[in-house]
């Protein structure tokens, strides 16, 4: 990257930083999700949406204001979420099936929409990096199969890299539409895209196990250590 494009990069992320603090945005990241929203109209008027990862609550702000006071808006994180006025947070694991039930109690139902900004933290070693991002991503996937209604959405954060395609076919076979889209407040240099899948087809039905039983044996192992 030259000099030149370098300043332009920095200008472009002091913007979307200076935005969120006039906006009373927790996160410049909440304009990614407008961006996303604008073009491929993700939520509706009294949607039921899900952020997985949601800490510290950029895109928990901009899905309420989108499904408005009939919508139901929850984020999941393993970090406590400060209070945000019509929004309810849930501090649990999404690999849980305890935290899938708490999350279907809440919402009286299934969930219209599923979101994840969630990242790894970056080790240094991108391909690491990437499947680590691919592992996330496949938990949300999971968290598709066990709490979205049928025709729902999904919007999702991955790295690029070669495990792309595999994981946009395991989206396409889940979704009747898959796009890949990096929004305007993405960094230029960023390797991060946004995976938008429309029209859950809800072919798996995952049973939700007991709580007896997933004590005993857990729902899902996580490959390769902790993230």
């Amino acid at each position: 990257m030259s000099l030149h494009d370098r300043w332009v990069e920095e200008r472009k992320h002091e913007h979307y930083y200076k935005l969120a603090k006039k906006l009373n945005y927790r996160s410049r990241a909440s304009f990614k999700l407008i961006q996303i929203d604008d073009r491929f109209n993700v939520f509706r008027e009294g949607d039921s949406v899900v952020d997985l990862g949601a800490s510290p609550g950029g895109w928990l702000q901009v899905a309420k204001e989108r499904v408005g006071d009939k919508g139901k808006v929850i984020g999941v994180d393993l970090r406590p979420i400060k209070y945000l006025e019509g929004v309810t947070t849930i501090l649990g694991d999404i690999t849980e099936d305890s935290t899938m039930r708490e999350l279907l109690e809440k919402f009286g139902g299934r969930a219209d929409v599923v979101l994840s900004d969630m990242a790894p933290n970056v080790g240094g070693a991108y391909s690491m990096d990437h499947a680590r991002s691919v592992d996330l991503c496949t938990y949300a996937l999971n968290v598709c199969d066990r709490i979205l209604k049928k025709n729902g959405k999904l919007v999702m954060k991955v790295f690029m890299g070669d495990m792309m395609d595999s994981l946009k076919k395991e989206v396409e076979s889940r979704f009747v539409s898959v796009k890949v889209h990096s929004p305007d407040a993405s960094r230029d240099e960023s390797s991060e895209l946004y995976i938008v899948a429309k029209g859950f087809k809800a072919s798996r039905n995952v049973k939700l196990k007991d709580i007896s039983e997933e004590e005993e044996r857990p729902e899902f192992t996580v490959k390769g250590g902790k993230i």
